[in-house]
């Protein structure tokens, strides 16, 4: 059995592709192209279900063509539509950190190098230009930038990032 805690979001199944089952995808790392990834995890009511690759090819740098096998039917690729694309936690050493979709980041600590625990990070906040860690306080929430400046570590083991940052930005 895969459990959640053993895989992390690497893109997106966007739509059907034709008759035969391939399907268009999105992507924020090429690791599976790099290194030798048999399957990719999909959650499907909620079990964890590993699906072995036929093939795939690059339509652009965050974009491709996915046959999955087992899938032979538009109708089978359509019900994978929206669907996130998971890996084995496994290969995340062969990922940079910055090719990690930032949803990956909720539940993690952050810590200040000066300020100490800041919180745990409850959700990540996209809707803006500026990607938002959100970390809940009593009575309140604190939008921390969730930029490549600021962050000086990320231990995927203990689930925590480190970082530094803007002094007076945690008194606003």
């Amino acid at each position: 059995m895969i459990l959640k805690s053993e895989i992390f979001p690497i893109g997106q199944i966007n739509k059907p592709h034709g008759v035969n089952g391939e399907m268009s995808f999105s992507f924020t790392t090429d690791v599976f192209d790099r290194e030798e990834v048999p399957y990719f995890v999909f959650e499907i009511d909620g079990i964890l279900v590993p699906f072995f690759v036929e093939e795939f090819r690059f339509k652009g740098s965050t974009t491709g063509l996915l046959k999955l096998e087992g899938i032979k039917t538009e109708e089978q690729a359509r019900s994978f539509f929206g669907l996130k694309i998971h890996l084995p936690k496994s290969f995340l050493e062969k990922v940079e950190d910055n090719e990690i979709e930032v949803d990956y980041f909720a539940g993690f600590s952050l810590i200040d190098n000066e300020k100490g625990l800041i919180g745990v990070i409850s959700e990540v906040d996209k809707t803006t230009e500026n990607i938002l860690f959100v970390i809940q306080k009593p009575n309140d929430e604190l939008l921390i930038p969730a930029g490549e400046e600021y962050i000086k570590e990320i231990d995927h083991e203990k689930k925590i990032i480190y970082v530094q940052l803007p002094e007076g930005l945690l008194d606003l």
